[in-house]
């Protein structure tokens, strides 16, 4: 079996998630921004990861997801900076799988991570007083930290162990 993990970064958080989900798959495995990525076939299997921007996939996650994953077997991981527990989550990771038309969707995964402080002062001045409250309630500090990352790799076990005959 052939995995791709393929996944877009901006500040980091999506890339270290990906680091840890590729280093709990075994070979042969390749690990690739989705910039680089043009297909997906050859592979068996690919877990592709996205941050949330704003509030969903951003326009470039959103094509990418509608071009190619159609009729392939796919686990997406999910990075944002609001809590697990945070209430809109689930609607907001739900516009991935919404994108990813067509997919044998195996697993979703999802943490937070450090919102950049370039979001975080832009949220603050927002005349939008739900994204002020964000910007003072944020948690996101430090993420995602080792356990989170520890739960992406058991999420790749997961799935790898499903495909398992």
């Amino acid at each position: 079996m052939k995995v791709l993990v393929a996944y877009m970064s901006r500040t980091g958080n999506t890339k270290k998630v990906a680091e840890a989900i590729y280093g709990a798959i075994p070979q042969p495995k390749e690990i690739r921004r989705v910039d680089d990525v043009t297909s997906l076939e050859g592979y068996d299997l690919s877990f592709l990861g996205f941050p949330i921007h704003p509030q969903g996939p951003d326009k470039q996650a959103k094509t990418f997801l509608e071009t190619h994953v159609k009729n392939r077997s796919i686990a997406l991981f999910i990075t944002h900076a609001a809590p697990e527990d945070f209430p809109p989550l689930q609607g907001w990771i739900q516009k991935f799988r919404d994108a990813a038309v067509g997919a044998n969707i195996l697993g979703v995964f999802d943490c937070q991570g450090q919102l950049s402080r370039l979001v975080k002062a832009i949220m603050w001045i927002s005349p939008n007083p739900q994204l002020r409250e964000w910007a003072r309630a944020d948690n996101s500090q430090g993420q995602p930290d080792a356990a989170r990352l520890e739960r992406a790799k058991a999420f790749a076990n997961e799935i790898m162990n499903r495909l398992k005959p």
